[in-house]
Order: C-alpha cells, then sequence, then structure tokens
C-alpha cells in the first residue's frame, strides 16, 4: 500500500487530489502519513478522518485547539505551525503532494525529497526560489519530482520517449485572466473582485489575481527553465483563451507536439498520482469538433510586464528568483489588502528587483536554502518599506 502525504490539503489542488485519492479507494487503497492546511481546520479533519490520516497539521498554531476538538476519539494526531510542517515532511511516504501556496512550500518539499518520495511539484515557488537546490537533493536521495502545474505537466508528457537534444521550444500557455482584453488605462482601476474571477479555471484567490497579472506565468516561465534545464530562449509564451492547449514542444525536424485537455487539474495530478501508468480519470472528455477553433495570440508585455521581469531574474540568476517571488507575495497582499494598484504589483516587484540587484550579490550568491530563506526576507522587507512609505 502506498504511503501518501498531502501538503496543502484544503487548497484548491489539495481537494482535487483528494477527490482523486477517495475515487481510487481512499483509505482502503492508500496509507496516508500526513494531511496539512491553513486555517479551514474543520476541513482538514474532514478530509483527514475520511482518508484515517495518521496525522494532520494545521500551519497555523492558533488553529490547533479547534485541529484537535474536530478529531477527538480518531486517533489522528493533530499539530501544528511550521516546525509541525517539517517534522510531518520528514515522515517516510512514497508520494507527497506539494501544493502549499507560496515560498513556504520550499521547506516541507525539500525534507520530503529526503525521503526518497516522489514529489508531486504543484507548488511552483519551490522551483522559482530554489531550483536547482531542490534537484539536487532529489538526485542526491533517489527522489524524483514530478511537474502538476498544468502546462508542466503537459511537458513532460509531451516528452516521454523524446531526446531534450532534439527540442527547439517549449510553448507554455496563457489564459489571459480576468483582463486579458483590458485596455491599460483599465487595468490602473482594476479591483480585487475583479482580478479574483478567472474566466476559465476554478483556483484560490491568490493564485487567479496571478494569472489576471500573468506573475503565475512568469513563475511558470522560470519553472520551465529550471525543472527542464534549457535555455530560457528556447521557452515561449502564447496566449490561448480557451485553455485547452497546455503546452507545445518543437522538435528539431519542425514538429509540435501539443498537450490538449478540458481546463481540470485533476488530469495533471492524476498523472502525477498514477505514473507512469495512466489510469481513467473523472475528466471532461473534448469534442474538437463542437469547440471548432482555437486561438492564440502573443502577450502584451506593456500591460503585462511581469513576463519581461521573469526574463530579467532569469537573466541575474542566483538567488534572484527568490527575490522575484517573495516581492510578488508582499505585493499581492497590499493589493488584496486595498493598499497599492493592480499595476503597481509589478511596479513594486521591479522596483525591488532592481534594488536588491544593484547593492546584493544576486546572481553570485549560492543557491542554498539559508540564501534563499535571507534573500526572500530580505526582498519582503524591503517591499514592505516601499509600500508603507507609499514610493511604489
Amino acid at each position: 500500500m502506498r504511503r501518501i502525504s498531502v501538503f496543502g490539503a484544503t487548497g484548491s489542488i489539495g481537494e482535487s487530489t483528494f477527490d482523486l485519492l477517495m475515487r481510487q479507494g481512499g483509505a482502503e487503497a492508500f496509507d496516508i502519513v500526513a494531511l496539512s492546511g491553513g486555517a479551514n481546520v474543520a476541513r482538514l479533519a474532514e478530509q483527514a478522518i475520511a482518508l484515517r490520516a495518521d496525522l494532520a497539521v494545521t500551519a497555523y498554531d492558533a488553529c490547533l485547539p479547534a485541529l484537535r476538538e474536530a478529531l477527538a476519539g480518531t486517533g489522528i494526531e493533530a499539530a501544528a505551525g511550521p516546525q509541525a510542517l517539517i517534522e510531518a515532511a520528514e515522515r517516510p511516504a512514497d508520494w507527497v503532494m506539494s501544493a502549499i501556496v507560496g515560498a513556504a512550500g520550499l521547506a516541507p518539499g525539500f525534507r520530503a525529497l529526503a525521503q526518497g518520495a516522489t514529489l508531486a511539484l504543484a507548488n511552483k515557488e519551490s522551483l522559482v526560489t530554489a531550483g536547482p537546490l531542490l534537484l539536487a537533493e532529489a538526485a542526491r536521495h533517489g527522489a524524483r519530482i514530478l511537474p502538476v502545474d498544468s502546462e508542466h505537466s503537459a511537458v513532460f508528457q509531451a516528452l516521454v520517449g523524446e531526446d531534450m537534444a532534439a527540442v527547439e521550444r517549449i510553448i507554455i500557455t496563457a489564459s489571459g485572466g480576468a483582463f486579458r482584453n483590458w485596455p491599460l488605462e483599465k487595468l490602473a482601476h482594476a479591483t480585487v473582485a475583479e482580478a479574483s474571477s478567472h474566466p476559465n479555471w476554478a483556483m484560490g484567490q491568490r493564485i487567479t489575481i496571478d494569472s489576471a497579472s500573468m506573475f503565475n506565468k512568469a513563475l511558470e516561465v522560470i519553472e520551465t527553465k529550471e525543472y527542464f534545464r534549457v535555455d530560457p530562449d528556447m521557452i515561449e509564451v502564447l496566449v490561448h483563451p480557451e485553455s485547452l492547449v497546455h503546452a507545445l514542444v518543437g522538435f528539431n525536424d519542425g514538429a509540435l507536439m501539443a498537450h490538449l485537455g478540458a481546463p481540470d487539474m485533476r488530469h495533471a495530478i492524476g498523472y502525477a498520482l498514477n505514473w507512469p501508468a495512466r489510469r481513467a480519470l473523472p475528466v471532461k472528455r473534448l469534442d474538437l469538433a463542437e469547440i471548432g477553433s482555437l486561438t492564440f495570440r502573443a502577450p502584451d508585455l506593456t500591460r503585462f510586464p511581469a513576463l519581461r521581469l521573469a526574463r530579467e531574474v532569469m537573466a541575474i540568476g542566483g538567488t534572484a528568483g527568490a527575490a522575484f517571488n517573495a516581492a510578488k507575495e508582499a505585493a499581492l497582499d497590499a493589493f488584496i489588502a486595498g493598499k497599492i494598484g493592480f499595476l503597481d504589483m509589478a511596479r513594486l516587484v521591479e522596483t525591488v528587483l532592481a534594488q536588491m540587484s544593484s547593492r546584493q550579490g544576486l546572481g553570485n550568491a549560492a543557491v542554498s536554502l539559508d540564501n534563499v530563506m535571507l534573500t526572500d526576507a530580505e526582498a519582503r522587507a524591503l517591499a514592505f518599506e516601499h509600500i508603507s512609505t507609499g514610493r511604489i
């Protein structure tokens, strides 16, 4: 019986993972080692009870009494806080879903790899902030990282049986988010509610807003470079409003391999869960005749400068990815809180990245866990300083 842990179980990726685990036999088919969640301890307890997990962890210490109460009499252990997440990740497991949002997901995923686990990676920030470190840790312990972002899962699948030396380009697609057709002058007045509504995907608020700003795609460009170890010039982005073609791989003979599927994260999660086999999944089958046509266009870098910033981050190297992601998370927090405008997010990230690049050796910094966390803290502090003083 495979041992499974799910970090970020109550988020959108975690809920889809839970759905698939239940459909494939639940506690009768899997030994659930640990589940983690945030403040929604009622849902975390429901999942833990349904899957008969050994351990449930909430990220927040203040939520521990409620979690213990919800699990009373079940025999399921309850814990809370960042250190509890680390300890949960250190429990031996065969397959671990890394779906904690943001840089907070790096350390648990890193510790899971040390157990030799297969890490199903939905936490793109791990590769953005510490890609070389994460891949080296996997190699050191004979572990495997399987991509769960729909785009990177699509690329991974298109490369099965192929020689990377024959790859000329990798094209990842973007829906364009809620504002794909908005003019620049209107974007300046975009609200949190408007940015939180995705036209195609059902996702959490933070990733939905990141999609609207194209910061999500910017992170995925960096993730593509790190995971597939390709030159940044080989990576392209296309806006594809239908969200049916998730990625394409171009080869040296001119062929393009495209991965198509309904906008349902259970496809990528299910592929990682069942890899190397394929198993029937409860996702919609595409009727191409009914769809009729697919459209693509180049992204507008003036309206969505996040993609340009991603190129700059890759050119700098070192721990620039950690600075970029930390500033992005701080900017997103400020936008949600109403402290800055929609377009201010990219301006803030660019300002922080420029300042840290000019006064620190970001590009020369070794990508160690300590350096990544230090860069993360410094970038957040600098971003908060700019937000509090209004100098963006």
